[in-house]
């Protein structure tokens, strides 16, 4: 490759799209990038398209020939999971580029971290819940902006710098759990 061929060749614009409907009648549906198409900051974009196929093989077991519900359906049930994906890969997108050199910010994942594993049964990182988990989206989207609620009142403990990880926090947390 050349140098000349680099700068030759621009890269492409990252974009969300967000489109609905995704069918048309009872003949064509789109699935993956050509229905949710996402920035790359989550490594979901092909897993959310074979989530389609798999939700589209569904229907298609339950309601026979009938095309007609079975995009209706689809469309219904995928769409609240691609649009959270979406946001949450643009989430993910400004984490990594404005954040993490952050101290507080860093310090809030710490502290998750540590409460995660004294209680995984209360807490599991949102990015956790996405990759690591068959869950839908929307869940992770919604649990995940409940859990952020929580670290920002965390956040405002005076001196949260210097008891992170005392029992005060711990206990501050699964109040705010309730």
């Amino acid at each position: 490759m050349k140098t000349d061929d680099f700068f030759e060749n621009p890269t492409s614009a990252m974009v969300t799209m967000k489109c609905y409907p995704w069918t048309y009648w009872d003949k064509i549906a789109l699935v993956g990038d050509s229905a949710h198409a996402v920035v790359p900051f989550y490594g979901q974009g092909m897993n959310a398209g074979f989530e389609d196929i798999f939700v589209l093989n569904g229907l298609m077991g339950t309601h026979g020939d009938d095309w007609q519900r079975i995009f209706t359906d689809y469309q219904e049930n995928r769409k609240p999971n691609a649009d959270a994906i979406a946001e949450l890969s643009y989430r993910n997108f400004v984490e990594m580029s404005s954040k993490t050199s952050d101290p507080l910010f860093l310090l809030q994942k710490k502290i998750e971290k540590r409460f995660s594993a004294k209680h995984p049964d209360k807490w599991i990182p949102v990015y956790s819940r996405v990759t690591f988990s068959e869950r839908p989206y929307a869940e992770a989207l919604a649990i995940g902006d409940t859990q952020e609620e929580i670290m920002n009142e965390v956040m405002q403990i005076p001196d949260i710098e210097s008891k992170w990880d005392s029992t005060e926090v711990e206990r501050k947390i699964l109040n705010l759990l309730k």
